[in-house]
C-alpha cells in the first residue's frame, strides 16, 4: 500500500474506489487477526492514512481501535551520496529507499491497547554499531567513505518493539521490521549485507546487546526479504532465527511471495517466543489484486 507521492494513499483510501485497497481490506477482514503489522504502508506524520485504513476495516467488520506507526527511515533524505553513484538527493541517498519521506513504511494495528510511550524504536541505530556487522569495506576503508558510514542507519524501514496489553495474556511485545531487498547493488553487496544485518539485529537484541529484551510473551514478525534456501540474499541471519532456541518457526519452508523471474520464496515470517502454544498457523493464498505477498498468521495460546 505504497503510492508515488505523499498523501496519495490517504486520497485513495478516502475515495473508497481503489481496487488494491479493497482487496487488502478483504484479506485482512477474512483472516480477522487481533494484531497485524502492515509492511509497505506509506507513513504520514499525523497518521491520517493509517486511521482511514482502520476505518475502512471497521466498516468491513474488522475494527482496530489502536494504531501505531513511528517515523521511518524510508525516504529519510541525507545530504550524502549513500549509494556512491556520484549523485545526491536520489531515492537511494535516503536512509532507506524512498522517493518521499515515509514511502512504503510500516504500521501496526491492534484490537488491544498499545503502550505507545513504552515502544522501543531502534530505527536510529547506526549500521556500524551492530555487533558483528557486515558493513562493506574496501582497501581504503569503509565503502562509500567514512562520512557515509558515520551516518548510515541499519534499518531501511525500522526495528520496533511494541508493547500491547492483552486482556487475558497481559503484556505482549511485538517485534517487527522490514529489511531491504538483497539486490539492486554492485559487487560490494551493500544491500545484501544490510539485509543480512537487519535480520541479524534480532538475534543480537535477544542476546541482550541493546538492553533487556522481553523474556516471554513476544512475537517477532516482519518481512525479512530473505529465503533460507533460495534467492540472492545471505541466508545465515534468517537461518539463525529459524533455528533460534527461544523462537517457534511454525511456517518454515512455506513460500509467502511470488516474484516474476524468481518464483516462490519465503520472505515473510512470524516467530512466536517458545513459551507460547502454537494452536495453528497458515499462509493465506496470494491475492494478486492485493499484493505479491501473502498474509501470514499464527493462532497462539498460553
Amino acid at each position: 500500500m505504497s503510492r508515488d507521492g505523499p498523501a496519495l494513499l490517504l486520497r485513495d483510501i478516502s475515495r473508497g474506489q481503489d481496487a488494491q485497497i479493497a482487496a487488502v481490506v478483504e484479506v485482512i477482514a477474512r483472516v480477522n487477526p487481533d494484531v497485524i503489522t502492515l509492511q509497505g504502508f506509506d507513513y504520514d506524520l499525523e497518521g491520517r492514512a493509517l486511521a482511514a485504513f482502520a476505518q475502512a476495516l471497521a466498516t468491513r467488520g474488522a475494527p482496530y481501535p489502536y494504531q501505531f506507526a513511528a517515523p521511518p527511515n524510508a525516504g529519510r533524505m541525507t545530504a550524502l551520496d549513500l549509494d556512491a553513484d556520484g549523485k545526491t538527493g536520489t531515492a537511494r541517498d535516503a536512509q532507506g529507499y524512498g522517493t518521499f519521506f515515509g514511502q512504503g513504511a510500516m504500521a501496526l494495528l491492534s484490537r488491544f491497547p498499545i503502550a505507545t510511550a513504552e515502544v522501543a524504536d531502534f530505527s536510529a541505530l547506526l549500521w556500524r554499531d551492530l555487533p558483528g556487522n557486515l558493513y562493506p569495506q574496501t582497501a581504503q576503508g569503509p565503502w562509500g567513505g567514512a562520512q557515509v558510514q558515520a551516518i548510515q542507519r541499519l534499518s531501511s524501514h525500522g526495528h520496533w518493539v511494541v508493547p500491547i496489553d492483552h486482556p487475558a495474556f497481559g503484556r505482549v511485545h511485538i517485534l517487527t521490521f522490514h529489511a531491504t531487498p538483497p539486490v539492486f547493488d554492485g559487487p560490494e553487496d551493500r544491500n545484501g549485507r544490510r539485509n543480512h544485518d537487519e535480520t541479524a539485529f534480532w538475534r543480537v537484541y535477544l542476546d541482550g546487546a541493546f538492553g533487556t529484551p522481553p523474556e516471554d510473551a513476544f512475537v517477532l514478525m516482519g518481512d525479512a526479504n530473505a529465503d533460507p534456501n533460495r534467492g540472492e540474499g545471505r541466508p545465515e541471519a534468517i537461518l539463525a532465527l529459524l533455528e533460534h532456541p527461544r523462537l517457534h518457526a511454525p511456517l518454515r519452508g512455506q513460500p509467502t511471495v511470488v516474484w516474476q523471474g524468481v518464483g516462490a520464496l519465503q520472505v515473510d515470517y512470524i516467530f512466536p517466543s517458545r513459551d507460547w502454544t502454537v494452536r495453528d498457523a497458515g499462509v493465506e493464498p496470494i491475492d494478486a489484486a492485493a499484493s505479491r505477498h501473502a498474509l501470514v498468521w499464527v493462532d497462539l495460546a498460553r
